[in-house]
């Protein structure tokens, strides 16, 4: 054997020698850390108080009411948008209605009060029929003035904002006998979003 290949088979002993030497005392500290994680959805819960905005009898042609009413934010979730929906039905109690009664019930306004400034009301409504609001979805906590005095768009989570709204029974100067003794039911549906 030559000198060379005697220095390379001792080099390659020895390299393979620290090898093994060096891999059977190798040691290591560790640690092992394990998580739980949850997620839980919040929740939106909106109520109106009181639960009945209006309950009136013995209108007559050109009465108006103004009624007030809360929107409540009873859940953990900022709400965005409270959508309005108006429904009613009428009984006709002498069966000779040739018009609807919704076209002669106008909500003057639906003023959000917390949302309003000095510059003007916050008039989620202003002067509509019921018949004309059914085919209307306005956002009761949006705020319609321009300014930064109040409180902006939407309703947080644990608030309340103060609603006032007003209905006027339209006297349009013609005959509406037929209208006597009828009761109209309104439901206004308000929707969270």
């Amino acid at each position: 054997m030559s000198i060379k290949k005697n220095i390379v088979t001792g080099v390659a002993t020895a390299v393979l020698g620290l090898g093994l030497i060096g891999g059977g005392t190798y040691a290591y500290f560790s640690d092992t850390v394990a998580t739980t994680n949850t997620f839980a959805a919040g929740t939106i819960d909106l109520s109106v108080d009181p639960e009945v905005v209006i309950d009136v009898e013995d209108l007559s042609p050109g009465n108006w009411m103004i009624r007030s009413f809360d929107l409540v934010n009873n859940g953990s979730l900022d709400i965005t948008q409270v959508l309005l929906s108006t429904s009613y039905q009428v009984e006709d109690a002498k069966g000779d209605n040739t018009d609807d009664f919704g076209k002669h019930i106008r909500v003057n306004f639906l003023e959000n009060s917390d949302k309003s400034e000095e510059t003007g009301p916050n008039d989620i409504i202003f002067s509509t029929t019921l018949y004309d609001l059914q085919q209307m979805t306005p956002d009761a906590v949006e705020k319609k003035v321009i300014g930064f005095d109040n409180e902006i768009s939407g309703l947080p989570a644990g608030t309340k904002d103060t609603m006032y709204v007003e209905f006027e029974f339209v006297d349009n100067g013609e005959d509406q006998n037929q209208f006597q003794g009828d009761k109209l039911k309104l439901n206004w549906s308000f929707e969270a979003r």
